[in-house]
């Protein structure tokens, strides 16, 4: 009983961390030396031509401050909100066998939320770009 807990202590013991310790220590320096060093040693040649704003090669034109259709922003987040709601299949792909049938049913109530909630919003309106806000 006093071996193993001895032997645990040794295990976790702080010393074994020093190595990532050390890493970590080196990895900010170099880091910091790198920065440091291109604003140091970089050219520095402010001309007209630089100082303009690039957007793209295209020339200014106008105001870009235009407003934007919330139909846009709705969309975007309503494929954020999916595309993470579909990362979830892959842990019940990745052990379905393992899950058996109480896994097989926990993935049919996601489905059916998940369906619930693409239904409503289309009921809703959320994804029809020709119709009114």
């Amino acid at each position: 009983m006093i071996y193993t807990f001895l032997q645990a202590q040794s295990v976790n013991s702080t010393s074994n961390y020093l190595p990532i310790g050390i890493q970590l220590i080196f990895a900010a320096i170099l880091l910091s030396l790198m920065i440091y060093g291109t604003s140091v040693l970089g050219p520095k040649r402010n001309t007209a031509d630089k100082l303009e704003n690039f957007e793209g090669g295209i020339e200014i034109q106008g105001n870009a401050r235009k407003p934007i259709a919330v139909k846009y922003f709705l969309v975007a987040i309503l494929f954020v909100l999916f595309d993470v709601e579909v990362i979830f299949f892959y842990p019940y792909a990745v052990n379905f066998r393992e899950l058996g049938w109480q896994g097989f049913g926990a993935i049919c109530m996601f489905i059916a939320f998940f369906l619930a909630g693409f239904i409503y919003i289309i009921k809703k309106g959320g994804l029809d770009w020709e119709g009114e806000s």
